[in-house]
């Protein structure tokens, strides 16, 4: 089972979403981290992370370092990867 770790980025991210979807969010974080590899897709472009999660219309963009998922950015799918 893997740890989330936010970066202040992510963080900033999740101010600008309405609170109803930030829980939703990190209910779907804490299923995700116990077998992350089963809901994440790999990315094709390296810009800024390797891996994202769908979560309704959010998108979270996020790498793993050892035990932790490094979650970099958190937003709606259609402008997260602006």
């Amino acid at each position: 089972m893997y740890k989330i770790r936010f970066t202040n980025t992510a963080l900033k991210d999740l101010k600008k979403i309405p609170p109803s979807d930030v829980n939703i969010i990190g209910r779907k974080l804490n299923e995700y981290k116990e077998d992350p590899f089963a809901f994440c897709k790999k990315l094709s472009g390296k810009d800024f992370s390797t891996y994202r999660f769908r979560v309704g219309n959010y998108r979270v963009v996020f790498d793993f370092d050892e035990e932790f998922i490094v979650i970099h950015r958190v937003g709606h799918r259609k402008d997260i990867y602006k």
